[in-house]
């Protein structure tokens, strides 16, 4: 079994030309694919702790609904880091958001660290999260760190999950 708390620096640090690069990759790929589909979305880039971030905003929410499911923007996600790696030659960790999609997973990860912690407080020794991605991983131990418990994560690939426990 692997642990690790998900907070170690990539091998290779990219400067904030690469990831900007990496983002205006990214948005060719997405405007194509919004084209395709037909769907009105505005493009913003940033670079925010060492990733290059590229949100997918509309004014009418609704506009950008089919696509601003979690699993949807994790699958887009993955396939925007390809389109990506296929063109820099480059691994990405580029970080997508449609929609406000990321704030509202990030609270839902909050009430879900919440509960653990609820568990946690009525005499569990521990308590597992189900496996998620390694972002949404590094948000909760954050979360987890927060709330002034601890965490690690367990497990390899899809299978990958947080355990908290008292600090």
């Amino acid at each position: 079994m692997t642990m690790s708390n998900d907070t170690q620096a990539p091998a290779a640090e990219l400067t904030v030309e690469q990831l900007e690069e990496e983002g205006d990759i990214a948005a060719d790929y997405l405007e194509g694919l919004l084209d395709i589909a037909e769907i009105d979305g505005d493009l913003e880039l940033d670079v925010r702790a060492g990733r290059a971030y590229v949100s997918v905003e509309n004014d009418d929410a609704a506009a950008l609904a089919l696509i601003s499911e979690p699993d949807t923007v994790q699958a887009l996600q993955e396939l925007t880091r390809l389109a990506v790696q296929s063109k820099s030659g480059r691994f990405s960790r580029l970080i997508l958001d449609i929609g406000g999609s990321r704030e509202a997973r990030e609270q839902q990860l909050e009430k879900l660290v919440d509960r653990a912690v609820a568990r946690i407080d009525d005499g569990a020794t521990q308590a597992s999260l189900p496996a998620m991605s390694s972002y949404e991983r590094k948000l909760v131990h954050d979360i987890v760190a927060d709330r002034g418990f601890v965490s690690e994560s367990y497990g390899e690939g899809a299978d990958r999950h947080t355990v908290i426990r008292r600090a």
